[in-house]
């Protein structure tokens, strides 16, 4: 028989004690979790978006990410993926471990993946994904930004009297200093010809043998074999090194910051980059949307007004200052000057000519 004293008349339903005072502990529990962060957090839809890193991230940090997270309401985990994606890319889809839910990845990258069905299928609906230029567009990838190879040196080591070529960057005699060079073969190989006399209409098919034939010149005189941009950045900020090919953004940050460094457009070599989703990808639906908000005018030119990259959707042109639009790769003055990056070749030879040249640098 119950003791009269567990009961509680308090209006129609008799409570038992216990059980009062239990359900008030677990309400009072349940209320705290509600309350709490993490509560919040698991609560949210997450995605996970890679970028090349350095100053990349900022601007697309600001241009892309935060906006798409507060809009859509949900958390992003926004990290520097590695050089090239394509191996990891592979791994994701493989393993169905997805470190990655939305990768930039380059043209030629794509070239390599696609046909191997490692990337999701985009929505191209919807009017900011039409009004993407046709050379950004690829049912698995949207080209977000134009970048180009440059020659970047320091003035105050030659003033404005710089190398103006690749055969004056292979020139140590005349152009004496200490010299940085990509430790990957895209863009070193061109580098590598150019600076042999090969007219830049004449690059492609690429003459591989006669590339390393021209880095067995240079190689005594490298001073620092690069594997990332904001490594680039760094090095011509603190005068590491006098002279070096990198990523026009990554220099103009320099020049920016108001430190002694010019960029030369001449034999300059110039591509895309933008997103992709790895095949299987769970987040794959969210992913998508994250990428067509990338397409629209405004946030590319958010984008370019941070870093000086091309934007791949023409209407962005209108929200970014003029005077600004003359330090892009696609500037009439600046494009006219540089050659485009084969992605078909690159796509079909950059994984045996990558294994050569990892043997030749350790030659």
């Amino acid at each position: 028989m119950s003791d009269p004293k567990d009961f509680m008349d308090d209006g129609p339903f008799p409570l038992n004690r216990r059980r009062l005072l239990l359900g008030a502990s677990a309400g009072a529990a349940a209320l705290a979790l509600a309350a709490s962060p993490f509560r919040r957090a698991f609560a949210k839809e997450s995605l996970t978006v890679a970028d090349p890193g350095g100053v990349w991230t900022p601007a697309c940090d600001a241009a892309f990410v935060k906006p798409f997270a507060k809009e859509a309401n949900i958390d992003i985990n926004h990290i520097a993926r590695t050089h090239y994606p394509t191996t990891e890319i592979k791994a994701n889809v493989e393993t169905k471990a997805y470190t990655w839910d939305v990768v930039i990845a380059t043209a030629s990258d794509v070239y390599e993946l696609s046909p191997q069905h490692l990337l999701e299928p985009l929505d191209w609906s919807g009017e900011d994904m039409s009004e993407i230029m046709p050379t950004a567009r690829k049912p698995d990838w949207m080209g977000t930004d134009v970048y180009a190879t440059i020659i970047a040196y320091r003035t105050d080591k030659y003033g404005k009297n710089g190398p103006k070529s690749w055969a004056d960057f292979w020139n140590v005699e005349k152009f004496p200093g200490r010299r940085a060079m990509h430790k990957h073969p895209i863009d070193t190989l061109e580098e590598a010809l150019m600076a042999d006399g090969v007219p830049m209409d004449k690059l492609y098919p690429l003459d591989v043998d006669r590339a390393f034939k021209k880095l067995d010149q240079i190689k005594p005189h490298v001073n620092v074999w690069w594997t990332g941009g904001a490594q680039t950045t760094q090095m011509l900020e603190s005068g590491e090194v006098d002279m070096i090919p990198t990523w026009n953004a990554r220099a103009q940050v320099v020049i920016e910051a108001g430190k002694p460094v010019e960029i030369e457009w001449n034999q300059g070599i110039y591509s895309m980059e933008g997103w992709v989703i790895p095949k299987g990808d769970p987040k794959a639906a969210l992913g998508k949307k994250f990428i067509k908000f990338c397409a629209n005018a405004k946030r590319q030119a958010a984008f370019a007004t941070q870093l000086f990259y091309g934007p791949t959707n023409p209407k962005a042109y209108d929200f970014i200052p003029k005077d600004r639009v003359k330090y892009f790769p696609t500037a009439p003055e600046n494009v006219k000057r540089m050659v485009l990056s084969s992605t078909e070749w690159w796509g079909t030879n950059k994984d045996k000519t990558l294994e050569r040249f990892n043997a030749w640098l350790l030659s």
